[in-house]
């Protein structure tokens, strides 16, 4: 029997793209798909510094808690959404 692998990653989705490009990057722990150059280069920084705190911490994506993974998002400038409440 195969052993489950889950495999966690940080999706960013733009969506204000008019210059006809369709931009995609990925790189270890996201996915980038869609948006503006300058919407686009937004989601990557924040993603290159996500990853650069979990380098710090010594761990992936899939080994935090959602205590560890709201307290990155904040130290890198994510707004995070309580969809808990909506």
């Amino acid at each position: 029997m195969r052993k489950k692998y889950f495999r966690a990653l940080l999706l960013g989705l733009g969506f204000d793209c008019r210059d006809g490009h369709l931009r995609i990057s990925r790189g270890d722990n996201f996915h980038l798909y869609g948006g503006s150059e300058n919407t686009h280069n937004f989601m990557l920084e924040k993603a290159i510094k996500f990853n650069e705190q979990l380098d710090k911490k010594g761990k992936k994506l899939n080994e935090i808690s959602s205590q560890e993974f709201s307290d990155i998002a904040q130290k890198v400038g994510l707004k995070l959404y309580d969809t808990d409440n909506n």
